[in-house]
This record gives C-alpha cells, sequence and structure tokens, in this order.
C-alpha cells in the first residue's frame, strides 16, 4: 500500500503540472504491485479526479479546439477495438515507443519547434482519432493528441485545455464501459475512496507549481513526458516481442 500511495502522490503531482500523464507515473510504481485487472481501472479512477480538478483552469475558447478531438477518439476508439485481434499490440507499442523517444528529444534540443498550421479540424479530428484507435488497441490515447497540441504551437494554457477535455471525455467513456460490464470488482472499488484524497491533495501541489511555468517550460515537461513514455513503452514491449 505504501507504493501505491506513493505512485497515486507522484502521479496526482505530475498531473497537476502537465495536465496528463497519470497512468504514466502511476504504472512505474502500481505494475511492481498490482495486477492489471486492478490497476487499469484504478489508473482511470484517479485521472479522471485530476483531471476533473484541472477543469477550474480550463479556458473557454480552447473548447471548439478540443471537439475535433474528442468527436474522432470516439470514432477511433471502437475502431482500435476491432483492430486488436489482427494487429500484434507488441510490435505496436515497439513502434510508437520508438517514435517518441527520438523525436522528443529532437524537439527539445531544436533551437525552434516545426509548427503545424495546415489541414484545420479535420487534421484535429484525425490526430484525436489515431489517439483513439491507439487507445482502443493499446491503451494509450494520449500521446499523438498531446504531440499534436505540441506541434500546432499553442500556448500552454490552450494545450492543456484542450488535453484535459480530450482525456476526461476518453476517461469517462472507458470508465462507463467498466461499470456496464462488471470490471469493476470489490477488489478495486474499496481502493477508490483511499486513493482520492492522496490524488486530490497532490494534484492541488502540482497546479501551483503549473502557475509558475511559461510557455518553453511547459513544452519541456509535455516533451520530456512523452520521451519518458516511449521509453516505457520500449522496455515493456521490445523483450517481449524478442521472445524474452
Amino acid at each position: 500500500m505504501a507504493v501505491v500511495l506513493l505512485g497515486a502522490a507522484c502521479a496526482g503531482f505530475v498531473q497537476g503540472i502537465s495536465g496528463f500523464a497519470f497512468g504514466l507515473v502511476a504504472m512505474a510504481f502500481w505494475s511492481w504491485v498490482l495486477e492489471p485487472a486492478v490497476a487499469g481501472p484504478l489508473v482511470v479512477f484517479c485521472s479522471i479526479i485530476g483531471q476533473g480538478m484541472g477543469l477550474r483552469l480550463l479556458r473557454l475558447s480552447a473548447v471548439p479546439k478540443a471537439i475535433p478531438f474528442i468527436l474522432g477518439g470516439l470514432v477511433g476508439v471502437p475502431l482500435g477495438v476491432l483492430l486488436l485481434p489482427m494487429v500484434d499490440p507488441r510490435l505496436f507499442q515497439v513502434g510508437l515507443g520508438a517514435l517518441l523517444l527520438l523525436w522528443c528529444p529532437a524537439m527539445l534540443l531544436a533551437a525552434r519547434l516545426p509548427r503545424i498550421h495546415h489541414g484545420g479540424r479535420w487534421a484535429d479530428g484525425l490526430a484525436g482519432g489515431l489517439g483513439g484507435v491507439m487507445g482502443g488497441l493499446g491503451g494509450l490515447p494520449g500521446p499523438i493528441p498531446t504531440l499534436w497540441c505540441v506541434l500546432r504551437g499553442w500556448d500552454r494554457h490552450t494545450q492543456r485545455s484542450v488535453f484535459q477535455l480530450v482525456f476526461l471525455t476518453m476517461h469517462v467513456t472507458t470508465m462507463t464501459g467498466y461499470l456496464l460490464t462488471g470490471t469493476i470488482t470489490a477488489e478495486e472499488a474499496w481502493m477508490f475512496p483511499v486513493m482520492a484524497p492522496v490524488v486530490i491533495a497532490a494534484a492541488l501541489l502540482g497546479a501551483a507549481a503549473y502557475h509558475r511555468l511559461g510557455d518553453i517550460g511547459f513544452q519541456r515537461i509535455v516533451l520530456g513526458l512523452l520521451a519518458a513514455s516511449g521509453a516505457m513503452l520500449l522496455a515493456a514491449s521490445l523483450p517481449k516481442l524478442l521472445g524474452y
């Protein structure tokens, strides 16, 4: 339980700063002590708390920007589920991990990040759709929409608002599915109220740190977390793909 609480505190703090990445940080701790069937619903529950708290930082002007991502994601999730039997998820995770691990540090070191101004809402919807496919296929809805928001060149407040609206929608949809299918059992349910105050306190501290960041600092945190996500994906999936 000490490891579980520590993971919740660290993940809540990071989510409070960045607006995402609860699962990335929490699973670095929880994968050692919790079964996936327990950790998965717990990540979704805690993420909903953190994303919900972050709505007080929401910029209403970002809502129209988030809508294409949300609609694309809602289409992409069932498509990813349908593709799951046809695609080796380990190969998929290795490819995504390598992309994030190479691309994100390159952008961190670049004097000026590339900016994408073409495609409009259709391109945003495609990024959300690809995120949804990744969510249904490998439980990873975040990297592509997050990276796309960075490449759009939006300020940190707009990026964070879009992250939170998109991921909150996805997490609520996932939790609804868990509840309707009876996935959550008493083994997980008793942990929810235990985790809630830890996540709330840590997220408040993270939100306070967020206000001290500028656009460049926020950009570095987001890209650093995405690169870490890529490293974790490779570490978890490459040995299995190679048969170790």
